[in-house]
């Protein structure tokens, strides 16, 4: 199997894996617990916890678990609701290209609510879009008008990487605008994390969120960033000492052991990572192209958002007149794993939104995938899948 799909996840380094086994096996206890055994899982939590934070640049005691990437951005969001409402600041702002946690959880805040007699209340909240480019890179100078124009602006959501095209937005720019104007800042970093170094003091961001299985962790950990809590209320009650109050449930201690391991070793192979990847994803295109320039197809395919010698794992590829999901469907069947888009939303029949964001044809959306690479692809997978990918494009194509 060549496993090219490392923006839906990734594969488990070994050394997490070791890291997490006592944990599985051994070292069981419940961290809550006042006795030793459960101290010793205490322990590896607030380990994992110093970690994360060295990852981000962030203290300890800024770094919530949470179950994932999915969480975190509904904590930062939804969490933020009470603190906006007492403050008047019900107006919240972000982009068409972001994750689909994002747009549903404000989604949620917005909703007008309606009474029996169906007569429609004004939503408590509001949102505004901020513009894209053709590559998908959010408007900053939008956001800046906007902050001088309205005065009820709370809260701007705005990805540092795109999960489906993996243009890289100016967040620190987005950072420097929220502080100036004391509006609160979340940024996905799902997809960043790993592949460009984070510092949440040079981003300026209130709130990051993170997830584990993105950076050869585990499934199931994920991390929110909080720069203040008091800003935050918990969307999950029921544990009043579990994560500072604001995230309910026993920890996953195994988990977040491997997450703080994930954590370290990707900030210390940062840059190797970054070149490896680069240089896969070069390869690939290069190849690609190549085979299709044998039949004069080598312009029926175009690349959407970020371009293979920026950094990043993803490459989104449009083929003229091809299927996407027959195409990954046939992928599959010579052994490669690709997408047609992102794994949240793989099952629907609507035309990918970010696709459509920066300009694409519902045609077009449907004719695009997603391939992604890790450090733990080889040269020859690279050069494989991308023979393959041709040969798949040009029998779909009718051509052989």
């Amino acid at each position: 199997m060549i496993y090219l799909d490392n923006a839906a996840t990734t594969q488990i380094s070994p050394a997490v894996l070791e890291a997490m086994m006592p944990y599985l096996k051994d070292v069981y206890a419940n961290p809550g617990t006042i006795y030793g055994f459960g101290r010793q899982a205490a322990d590896a939590i607030s380990k994992a916890r110093k970690q994360v934070a060295d990852f981000i640049g962030a203290k300890p005691e800024q770094i919530i678990f949470t179950s994932g990437g999915t969480e975190a951005n509904n904590l930062a969001i939804k969490g933020c609701k009470n603190h906006l409402t007492k403050i008047n600041k019900k107006h919240i702002v972000t982009s068409p290209t972001e994750h689909d946690s994002v747009l549903r959880a404000i989604e949620s805040l917005c909703n007008p609510l309606c009474c029996n007699d169906k007569k429609c209340i004004k939503p408590e909240f509001y949102t505004s879009f901020l513009p894209v480019d053709k590559r998908g890179h959010i408007q900053v100078d939008e956001l800046e008008h906007m902050s001088y124009t309205y005065d009820d602006i709370g809260l701007v959501s705005v990805m540092y990487a795109n999960n489906e095209i993996g243009v890289l937005n100016n967040v620190a720019s987005v950072g420097r605008i929220c502080r100036e104007k004391h509006i609160l800042f979340h940024t996905d970093c799902v997809q960043a994390a790993g592949s460009v170094a984070l510092d949440v003091t040079k981003i300026g961001c209130d709130f990051m969120s993170i997830s584990s299985h993105k950076i050869h962790g585990v499934k199931g950990v994920g991390a929110l960033y909080v720069r203040d809590k008091q800003y935050l209320s918990p969307i999950i009650n029921g544990g009043l000492v579990q994560e500072f109050g604001l995230r309910g449930g026993t920890e996953n201690v195994a988990g977040i052991v491997g997450f703080g391991k994930a954590c370290e070793l990707a900030g210390k192979g940062i840059e190797d990572y970054s070149r490896t990847v680069i240089s896969f994803k070069k390869h690939f295109c290069e190849i690609l192209k190549d085979r299709l320039a044998d039949e004069h197809m080598e312009t029926d395919v175009s690349i959407n958002g970020l371009l293979p010698k920026y950094p990043g794992k993803t490459l989104s590829l449009t083929f003229k007149n091809v299927d996407a999901e027959t195409l990954v469907l046939m992928m599959g069947a010579k052994g490669v794993c690709i997408s047609a888009g992102s794994a949240c939303t793989s099952h629907e029949s609507n035309p990918s939104h970010v696709l459509k964001a920066i300009g694409l044809s519902d045609d077009e959306a449907r004719s695009t995938v997603r391939i992604s690479f890790s450090e733990f692809n080889t040269v020859y997978e690279v050069e494989r899948g991308a023979k393959l990918l041709a040969g798949c494009v040009k029998t779909l194509r009718g051509i052989i």
